[in-house]
């Protein structure tokens, strides 16, 4: 299985410092307006393939969610909100493109409410996060950052909250 395979035991992400998370998404208020939503339900993998393609971008991981048969969205772990913002604004960029064109639509009033788009950012300064994997395979912010073994971080939350770059684990 590869880099997928289940890790026995239990593990922590490896993550330093802060943390920069965007959740980002798609719901299909209309099914029946398919020529609305099904542009912008493949827009996302063309940004992910763009990302990948280019490390240097900023993109650390992602992880693809459904919600509901109407709401899909996506994790993603990014090396800092500047590699973000500046993907983001970047006119060679895919995402660049598809949000000049939803703009336009809007400013036209040719959006109809037939999809409705939405994201959040997280900057999580260092002790403000945790996590613990229990028999996975690398899983979000681990797969984005590394994982260790638990006593690396402490084997109790408030622990792994504790936890500064460079010190010790207690």
């Amino acid at each position: 299985m590869g880099s997928r395979s289940v890790i026995a035991g239990r593990t922590t992400a490896g993550a330093e410092g802060e943390v920069v998370v965007l959740l980002i998404g798609m719901r299909i208020n209309h099914f029946w307006a398919v020529h609305h939503w099904l542009p912008v339900l493949g827009a996302m993998p063309r940004m992910l393939r763009e990302l990948v393609r280019d490390p240097g971008r900023g993109l650390l991981g992602h992880v693809l969610l459904t919600a509901s048969p109407r709401t899909y969205y996506v994790v993603q772990y990014w090396q800092s909100k500047e590699k973000l913002y500046a993907y983001a604004t970047s006119p060679d960029m895919f995402h660049h493109r598809a949000w000049a064109r939803l703009n336009r639509k809007e400013r036209e009033g040719k959006t109809r409410q037939h999809v409705g788009l939405w994201h959040e950012t997280y900057v999580v300064p260092e002790g403000n996060y945790e996590a613990i994997y229990a028999d996975m395979p690398a899983f979000g912010l681990a797969a984005a950052h590394g994982r260790l073994p638990l006593e690396k971080r402490g084997r109790r939350a408030r622990d792994r909250f504790a936890h500064r770059s460079g010190a010790p684990a207690e």
